[in-house]
């Protein structure tokens, strides 16, 4: 039986991977701090549970000590993160980096982070220039980018098999923040209409944890030293986003497609963006990727699970700084009164 160890296991996309790979047949060891995280259905499948200190080497020595077939780390930030695996992928198979399409940047050096958004003319292909290597604070604006890309050269750099994987908007079971809440709590609340900025057109390119872990299982059998997007086959606008999360639970409201104000975050998204942002997955596709589904088959997952969520935890659900003043109804109904009047 394969094995595979997954760093930061109980993530959206560790879940994902797990869940893939015990499908298959492997033998997963999911590796978080907290127990009390650990999916029952994950247990319930034979998947172990290690608690695990990502930065405390001897706690990755427990982990990692006798090998794997696979080892998936999502939760390499930084160059030293990297620095502190990089003695055990001697006994690793085939390992993944989850990266982020954060760190390409545009023919002017601008990144998505950056204060003015980056303007990319087509998909944006593995080989695209990406921001210089840095450190500094990664849980900054400033500082994710370079310090992702720090990680990335000091795995590829190793001379062993890592294959970096750039996800881009990942939704799916456990995603925290899990953006499709935007959509969900307006449809749990009744709202009668919808507001989207830039007459809904934006594209920002969003990755299902269950297609990344696809991936993630195409390359845990083609160990190798390479980079690959790693994104939905399809890329909707905001507006498909939003009808496909009003179809799934077949609600019905207006669609106020605006256009850009910006003295107003009424209709701003999480998927909202100043050029499309589309991932070239050519590559991936040619080592065998198949994937899982398009954003509107793979979201049906993240829209149950946040409706389950609400249920539970009514206005707690998604209670993350990420969502506010996102949701500012009273804002919303003045643009409706001056639209019917």
């Amino acid at each position: 039986m394969s094995k595979a160890v997954i760093l930061g296991g109980t993530g959206v996309i560790g879940q994902a991977a797990a869940r893939r790979l015990l499908a298959a047949g492997w033998q997963v060891d999911v590796c978080s701090r907290n127990p009390g995280r650990m999916p029952a259905d994950l247990e319930a499948k034979g998947a172990r549970h290690q608690i695990l200190d990502r930065m405390d080497a001897s706690s990755l020595r427990s982990a990692l000590n006798d090998g794997a077939d696979l080892l998936v780390d999502c939760l390499a930030f930084t160059a030293a993160d990297a620095r502190l695996v990089i003695p055990f992928l001697g006994s690793i198979g085939s390992t993944v980096m989850i990266s982020s399409k954060a760190v390409y940047i545009d023919n002017d050096g601008r990144h998505v982070n950056s204060e003015v958004r980056p303007q990319f003319h087509g998909p944006i292909s593995e080989t695209n220039p990406t921001i210089p290597p840095g450190s500094g604070d990664y849980r900054t604006a400033e500082g994710y980018g370079p310090n992702k890309v720090a990680a990335e050269q000091a795995f590829l750099d190793s001379g062993n098999p890592v294959t970096v994987i750039r996800a881009s908007k990942v939704h799916g079971q456990g995603a925290a923040p899990a953006r499709e809440w935007f959509f969900v709590k307006r449809i749990l609340d009744r709202r009668s209409a919808i507001f989207l900025r830039n007459g809904g057109k934006s594209i920002d390119h969003t990755s299902a944890a269950v297609n990344v872990a696809a991936l993630i299982e195409t390359v845990a059998g083609l160990p190798g030293a390479r980079v690959l997007n790693g994104a939905d086959p399809d890329a909707p606008t905001v507006l498909e986003i939003a009808r496909a999360a009003a179809r799934h639970f077949r609600y019905s409201w207006r669609e106020v497609l605006l256009e850009e104000d910006p003295t107003s975050d009424v209709g701003r998204t999480p998927w909202d963006s100043a050029s499309p942002m589309v991932l070239d997955m050519s590559a991936a596709s040619e080592l065998g990727y198949v994937p899982v589904g398009t954003y509107a088959q793979t979201a049906a997952e993240t829209l149950d699970w946040l409706a389950g969520t609400f249920q539970r935890d009514g206005a707690g659900a998604q209670n993350l700084p990420f969502f506010e003043g996102r949701f500012d109804y009273a804002a919303e109904d003045e643009h409706l009164k001056v639209l019917t009047h």
